[in-house]
Parts: C-alpha cells; sequence; structure tokens
C-alpha cells in the first residue's frame, strides 16, 4: 500500500529524490536496516574520484550553449553540407550530436538550436512534419560521444571504466548519425530544396571562425584516450577553455551579467542528479541486502535460457523505463538492479551500457513523458500528438539501429577485438 502511494506522489510530481527518500526509509524499516545506510551512501559517493567531472562538463555544457556556439556550429557544417540535397537535416543532425555530448540530454539542444535551425528549414522548402520530427529527434543525439554526462553517471554507477565506454560509443554513434543522414539525403529529394555550390572560401572562413569550438572536442579525446589526463581532469580543462573561449576569445559572454544565470542552471541540474544519485545508491543497497537481484535473477532463469532472449526482454523494458523516467534518474534506479542480471547472461558492462543509453536515447521522444516531446511543443508550438506522429520515421529507425547494436557486440566492443 505504501508503494502504491509512493508511485502514485511521484506521478502527481513529488520530486524523486523525497519518493526515492521516503521509499529508502520504508525499504530499511521493513528488512530491519538502519536507515543510517542511506547516509553512509551518500559518504561513499562523495569519495567517487570521476564525481567532480559531472558539475565541471555540465558547467562548460551549460556556458557553451549560452554563448556563441551554436550559431557558429551551424555556420561551419552549413558551410560544409550546403551542396548535398538533405544538407541543412544533415547539418542539424551533426550539430545536435556535438552540442548534446556537451550539454547533456537536458533539453538544452532543442532550446538553443531548434529556434536558429527551424525557420532555415521552413526557407529551404522542408517540409513542416519532416523538420519537426527531425529536430525533436536530434535533441539526445550525442549521448553516446565523449564526455557525455549520462556515460559519466553510468560509470560512476556501475563501475564499468568511463573511458572504455566512451571507445565503446563511438561506432554505435557514427552509425546512428549515418542512418539518420541517409534518410534525410533521401527524403530532401521529394522537395526542391535550394541548392548551393560549395564555396572553399566559406567554408574556410566558417572553419576559422570556429576553430576554438573546432579544437574542444579534439583536445578532450586525444588526452583521454591517449592517456594524458584524467576525466576530472579534462573536465576541469574544458571548464575553464569554454569559459576563456566565450568570454575573452569571442566575447559572447559577459561575466557580470551571464555568469550567474549559467552557474545557477548548471546548479539546479547537478544538485538534482547528485540528490537523487546518493539517495539511490542508499536504497539500492538495502534492495541488495534484500536480495531482490538475486529473486528477479531466479525468476528469470525459469523463464529464459538464452543471452538473445534476455537481450529481447531488456530491451522492452528499457524501452518502458525510457518512456517514463528522464535518463539521469533511469541510470541511478535501473542500473544497478539490471546489472547483475546482464553479468548473469554473460552481457559485457560496457556493452550493456550502451544498450541502456541507445534504449533511453530513444525514450525521449516516445509518450508519455518523452522529455523531448515536451520541450519541443513549447519551443514550437506544436501538440504533443503531432511531435510524436512527425518523429515516427525517425523511431523507426533509431530502433534498427537499437537491434543491430544490441545483437552485434562487437560495434561497441570493437576495441577489445
Amino acid at each position: 500500500m505504501i508503494v502504491v502511494l509512493l508511485i502514485v506522489l511521484a506521478i502527481l510530481g513529488v520530486p524523486l529524490f523525497v519518493v526515492l527518500g521516503a521509499g529508502g526509509l520504508v525499504a530499511s524499516n521493513s528488512v530491519n536496516l538502519d536507515p543510517a545506510i542511506l547516509i553512509i551512501e551518500l559518504y561513499r559517493l562523495a569519495s567517487q574520484p570521476n564525481l567532480i567531472a559531472i558539475p565541471l562538463f555540465t558547467l562548460a555544457g551549460m556556458t557553451l550553449a549560452a554563448g556563441g556556439g551554436p550559431k557558429r556550429l551551424i555556420n561551419l557544417f552549413n558551410s560544409l553540407f550546403c551542396w548535398l540535397p538533405g544538407g541543412l537535416a544533415i547539418v542539424t543532425i551533426i550539430s545536435c550530436a556535438f552540442f548534446t555530448a556537451f550539454t547533456g540530454a537536458s533539453g538544452v539542444t532543442i532550446i538553443a538550436l531548434g529556434g536558429l535551425l527551424y525557420p532555415l528549414f521552413k526557407q529551404a522548402n522542408y517540409d513542416d512534419k519532416f523538420s519537426l520530427g527531425l529536430l525533436t529527434s536530434s535533441g539526445s543525439l550525442g549521448l553516446l560521444f565523449a564526455p557525455s554526462l549520462a556515460i559519466l553517471l553510468y560509470g560512476i554507477v556501475s563501475g564499468a571504466s568511463i573511458d572504455e565506454l566512451f571507445l565503446a560509443g563511438v561506432i554505435p554513434g557514427l552509425i546512428l548519425l549515418i542512418m539518420l543522414s541517409l534518410y534525410s539525403y533521401k527524403s530532401a529529394l521529394n522537395w526542391h530544396e535550394p541548392i548551393h555550390d560549395f564555396s572553399l572560401s566559406k567554408a574556410l572562413a566558417a572553419a576559422k571562425d570556429s576553430f576554438w569550438d573546432i579544437l574542444l572536442p579534439v583536445l578532450i579525446i586525444t588526452g583521454i584516450f591517449g592517456g594524458f589526463v584524467t576525466v576530472t581532469e579534462a573536465a576541469a580543462f574544458t571548464a575553464t577553455y569554454v569559459f576563456l573561449m566565450e568570454i575573452i576569445i569571442y566575447k559572447e559572454l559577459d561575466l557580470h551579467n551571464d555568469l550567474a544565470k549559467i552557474l545557477i542552471d548548471t546548479s539546479t541540474l547537478v544538485g538534482s542528479i547528485l540528490i537523487i544519485l546518493g539517495i539511490t545508491m542508499g536504497l539500492t543497497n538495502i534492495l541488495i541486502d534484500s536480495q531482490i537481484p538475486m529473486q528477479l535473477l531466479s525468476m528469470l532463469e525459469q523463464r529464459i535460457d538464452s543471452q538473445l532472449q534476455f537481450l529481447l526482454l531488456l530491451n522492452l523494458f528499457l524501452l518502458i523505463v525510457g518512456a517514463m523516467m528522464d535518463i539521469f534518474s533511469a541510470i541511478v534506479v535501473v542500473v544497478p538492479l539490471i546489472l547483475p542480471l546482464a553479468t548473469r547472461y554473460q552481457i559485457d558492462p560496457v556493452h550493456l551500457g550502451i544498450i541502456f543509453l541507445a534504449n533511453l536515447e530513444i525514450g525521449y521522444m516516445t509518450p508519455p513523458v518523452g522529455i523531448n516531446l515536451f520541450i519541443a511543443s513549447q519551443r514550437f508550438g506544436k501538440s504533443i500528438l503531432t511531435l510524436f506522429r512527425s518523429t515516427f520515421p525517425f523511431l523507426v529507425i533509431m530502433l534498427i539501429w537499437l537491434g543491430l547494436i544490441s545483437y552485434i557486440p562487437f560495434l561497441t566492443l570493437w576495441w577489445k577485438s
């Protein structure tokens, strides 16, 4: 009865950390454990060496979003792909992926880039349904690319190597971008998009203007994968680099007027993640002490006898989770429960992480709680139903992509071969 009450409170909008905290107290009392275990987990969380990377990368992403980064990136990619049918759509896919990798799946991509790109689609004679579907779907692209907050959080919760997760996300992420780009190219042949001749001088000018933006991911990837810096050091460097770039080099931000808002937005997002993470880790320990994961495993073993069946069931379950919860809450709540089950069926934790995040990436555009649908509805003034219908072709493509990365482990574990 109490569990049902807590679920109802969550549906009614009570903050998730309050619901989880109450659930932890109820669970500890029911198994005669000291509720202090919840606070102990907060201390253990604070000692995680990679934890500081989350607020630092978030700060960098928020600063990038508040500055002139979106315009510079769009100009750059547009100068490179303007000669292709569907070039503007490809520009959108690449720009959104780049942006989401730094800002996280918090809706910032749709807010920051949607307002810039939607009028361009109209000017280029794109079908309105296609434009809305692409912009809404692209809001969560880039989750699998470094330095994604979702990958950082999954690594902290699961104990998997964050460096390995960054490597594992490269090919799946690129495959999705290519699949969406090919669909955009084919679709654009149906209408008369103005095609511009490629201009080397314009491309070089755009590259020069966005030189410091382009240099940032190169430095991060080289630093982390080259073994020159840790993830935490890379996060500190990124935050400093972005501040200097936007305030001193491009002068897009004013330290006096813009800093407070950036810090408030960053603190709000990071604070909610850390509170939920701390409480959930304590609740997870209680569930483990109560042997709930073992009971689930025993139940599954009676009905599922192959890895293929388990992955199919896992994907169905995670698609539902992604449609009901935001990605950060889902990671801290669900990962500790499914990790032992996946281990039993010999699924690599890194491969599991990519499957998990891919499902939640799709969940961002599926009702009833697909956050991209709600943000896009406010940004473009369209109904949720209209946006969902618009995203359906992209949803089908992403489901095919999910099947590929789920059942072909080499796509995520290529670096181990």
